[in-house]
């Protein structure tokens, strides 16, 4: 709510429906007073600057972010690797029939993804984005190589921590080395590639996992293979051009153009510079503590978090429930609160996770086996589906833009977690439940690749201010593992006590609040440069 004063009359409140305030400006720490909303911000975007210049050529910079794009392959192949030879690695390594064991290989891989993703901001702002890409590479060669050759528990649990450090560490710096060295026009498909990139590991996992029952330590051959691509990243990188906005921030001006050139051309090259240097504010050089992003003015915490779900879920009844009551508190709150950047990014990966999309593919192969359907021809479906919405939301991104597939993919996924309701309701049974359920899985996947998976990810990079970019990107995904974890952790109990039908049915509700909340705080950033965003997003003076 846009609210002005803190002591406006109680008559007053009560005219005010759904007026929305969210902010994307880079505010100075003196000022917490001023508030602008999504609107406003847009048409800055659109009115801030008049490129003169033609769009570089998109093929200086493509194998540059194919290169970084082969983390991602390696973040999917890893998530996929262990879920058809956790049998096969249960009997060889003695622990079969040790759900807790079991359980630890897979998720194991979630802590230590959230240690490297902690850690990712300040080791691509320290090293560099290049080395990062190779410090990620490094504890996925050493775990993978430990997991093959391993011959007991413990060694495959050390394994299975030192990849998941390189895949938290992966994510988060791919997506800003993308968003990056991408030129603006063709930055939206270049960040679909992440997307499709992970989708073609979770599938060349599940592929090369298909012998594994038929021969004899075919799970090592796994492992091994892993450790190819990851080597590959590696020695490329040394090729590869460095973020000219890390050697800008550096105070390394002559090779930030240099590597401009490489990327955008020369005539390019010298245009980009001139954004940079009118986006810099002097600041970028300062130390950025996680302090900051956590109680500064970046972030508002899940408290503010909690106040403004109630809002949304006010706004979608069109009433307030209890008239007077619950809204004078907000006033004062709002009075005194922006939602800032970083707490819009961890909201979007918040919502993501909420959606119930880990659940969709924890629970998919039961509800596909229930309707007769083999685990193998169930995991390739759901690959395929993937990977086609993935394939459509590169073609889409630049055009359609990234807040109309974020909503649309959002609002179609509530729609989807209704037709899974409905088929394990009591109004449909037998074969009509069966296709319900089987077909909301399938869209559910469909419309989640069109936009909620890729688009977060290419999203806030472009709206964090260079400064604080890299390390809000760490806090940001960083949400997105917690709530994966628990998610994944009480899924199958909230399954047996709720049921499927209750179950579901919250899912939906996040992804309509999810629908809300981009309609209300997403601002459009396709085709423009991110110094043309990161100027618009500044206070004006």
């Amino acid at each position: 709510m846009m609210i002005q004063e803190a002591g406006r009359s109680y008559i007053g409140m009560l005219g005010h429906h759904c007026e929305t305030s969210s902010i994307y400006k880079r505010t100075p720490s003196r000022d917490y007073s001023s508030m602008i909303d999504v609107e406003e911000n847009s048409d800055l975007l659109d009115n801030s600057l008049d490129k003169e210049t033609s769009n570089p050529s998109w093929k200086l910079s493509l194998p540059h972010v194919l290169t970084a794009t082969i983390s991602s392959f390696l973040f999917g192949y890893h998530l996929g690797v262990v879920n058809e030879p956790l049998e096969r690695i249960s009997l060889d390594l003695g622990f079969n029939g040790n759900t807790l064991a079991e359980g630890l290989v897979v998720s194991i891989c979630l802590g230590g993804a959230l240690i490297g993703c902690l850690l990712s901001g300040w080791i691509a702002d320290g090293v560099g984005r290049r080395r990062a890409f190779q410090l990620c590479a490094l504890p996925m060669i050493i775990g993978a190589s430990m997991s093959a050759a391993t011959n007991n528990l413990f060694g495959m649990l050390v394994g299975r921590l030192f990849v998941g450090t390189g895949l938290g560490l992966g994510p988060p710096v791919a997506s800003l080395y993308v968003a990056e060295v991408s030129p603006a026009f063709v930055r939206g498909t270049y960040g679909a590639f992440i997307q499709i990139a992970t989708c073609l590991g979770l599938m060349g996992a599940l592929l090369i996992g298909i012998p594994v029952h038929k021969i004899p330590g075919w799970w090592r051959v796994c492992f091994w293979l892993s450790t190819i691509p990851a080597a590959i990243l590696a020695l490329a990188m040394v090729f590869c051009a460095e973020s000219p906005h890390w050697l800008y921030k550096q105070g390394r001006i002559a090779e930030a153009e240099a590597e401009f050139e490489r990327l955008l051309g020369a005539p390019e090259a010298k245009y980009a510079m001139s954004e940079l240097s009118k986006a810099d504010r002097g600041d970028d050089n300062d130390t950025v503590k996680l302090s900051e992003l956590l109680r500064g003015r970046h972030f508002k915490g899940i408290y503010f978090f909690l106040i403004y779900l109630w809002d949304i879920c006010e706004c979608i009844c069109h009433r307030y429930l209890v008239t007077g009551f619950f809204r004078l508190p907000k006033v004062m709150f709002y009075s005194r609160v922006r939602f800032a950047v970083v707490f819009i990014g961890s909201s979007l990966f918040a919502l993501q996770q909420l959606s119930g999309i880990n659940a969709v593919f924890y629970f998919s192969s039961t509800v596909f086996k229930s309707a007769g359907v083999p685990s193998d021809l169930a995991n390739v479906s759901i690959g395929i589906v993937n990977l086609s919405g993935s394939i459509i939301s590169m073609i889409l991104m630049d055009k359609l833009g990234r807040k109309v597939l974020l909503f649309w993919s959002f609002f179609g996924m509530a729609i989807a977690m209704v037709v899974q309701a409905t088929g394990a309701s009591l109004l449909v049974s037998g074969l009509g439940a069966m296709y319900f359920s089987v077909g909301g899985i399938l869209l559910f996947v469909l419309t989640f690749a069109l936009g909620a998976g890729p688009v977060p990810g290419l999203l806030l990079p472009e709206i964090f201010p260079s400064r604080i970019r890299a390390k809000a990107m760490a806090v940001c995904m960083s949400v997105h593992w917690v709530i994966n974890f628990f998610v994944g952790l009480l899924f199958l109990r909230l399954l047996e006590k709720l049921g499927a039908q209750l179950l579901y049915s919250i899912f939906a509700s996040f992804c309509m609040i999810a629908v809300v909340f981009v309609k209300r705080n997403v601002v459009e950033t396709k085709g423009k440069s991110l110094q043309e965003i990161e100027i618009a997003l500044l206070p004006q003076d």
